[in-house]
């Protein structure tokens, strides 16, 4: 793995308080990107899928739509990707997107009954993209996307709990935490010796304030990479933990309390829609 000495000694330090944004995620792509080894690169390539997915869903649903540009892939080079569906039934340039991008595009499109259920298309992407950047070799990084994906479907679990709601349809991913939360009658689902921050979830699942909970989590993600990395100093894991926590710090500075009330609450509306949440939630 590659050291990076000057970078990493011309980082500012950042915390969660941070009232102006340092660098965004944009400003990291370009001035620290092209420093990156090819495989480094690689690496850093899995954080900006998440703008992929959001653009793959827009495409999908409106070919004329704007897409965000901290994507790695040009609306373009998706559009063909569909275009080859729509036309031929089949991709045939396989190598253009990652390979669980072909495959949601292709069920998306193909499949009549991948919509369906309760599991709303937007979870499958995720449990997608979280199984691929599981498997990147790096160990910091395989952990941090299993840590998401474990905290996010806590959440999820916790609330189809107290809601009476059946929870295993609505938990995504494959791993054993997952499997335990699909059928454990337990209070902890039995993973108290398993997950060392699942007492954590639990008190951040009972706040009800929407967008002072998302603070929590945020600090509860903050925590974690911080005590992952202590005692890496100047390696790509230090970088990656300050794209991380300026990614976080950007998206707290665009936000007030008012419009993340908002947001939050217009995310709990689609929830309702797909799952039926009592209304007093």
């Amino acid at each position: 793995m590659s050291k990076y000495y000057y970078l990493v000694t011309g980082l500012p330090e950042l915390t969660l308080e941070d009232n102006r944004l340092r660098y965004s995620v944009a400003d990291f792509k370009k001035e620290f990107y092209p420093e990156l080894s090819k495989g480094d690169q690689k690496l850093v390539d899995l954080f900006y899928l998440k703008f992929d997915n959001e653009n793959v869903l827009s495409l999908l649903k409106n070919r004329e739509a704007v897409i965000d540009e901290r994507g790695n892939f040009s609306a373009d080079s998706i559009l063909a990707i569909i275009r080859q569906i729509q036309e031929e039934g089949k991709i045939l340039t396989p190598n253009v997107l990652p390979p669980y991008l072909n495959q949601f595009i292709t069920s998306y499109m193909l499949d009549s009954t991948f919509a369906e259920g309760k599991v709303m298309v937007v979870d499958r992407l995720a449990a997608m993209y979280y199984a691929h950047a599981m498997k990147c070799g790096n160990d910091f990084l395989s952990s941090w996307f299993e840590f998401n994906l474990h905290v996010n479907n806590i959440l999820v679990a916790l609330t189809a709990r107290k809601f009476k709601m059946e929870v295993e349809p609505l938990i995504v991913g494959d791993t054993e935490v997952c499997q335990a939360l699909r059928s454990s009658n337990a209070r902890d689902f039995g993973l108290s010796s398993e997950v060392d921050y699942l007492e954590q979830v639990v008190k951040i699942s009972e706040i009800t304030d929407l967008v002072e909970r998302e603070k929590k989590i945020d600090q509860l993600r903050w925590k974690w990479m911080e005590d992952k990395t202590f005692f890496e100093y100047f390696s790509l894991e230090r970088l990656y933990v300050f794209l991380l926590q300026s990614d976080i710090i950007e998206r707290w500075l665009t936000l007030d309390k008012e419009k993340g009330s908002q947001m939050f609450r217009s995310i709990i509306a689609a929830l309702k829609d797909e799952v039926k949440v009592p209304v007093e939630y």
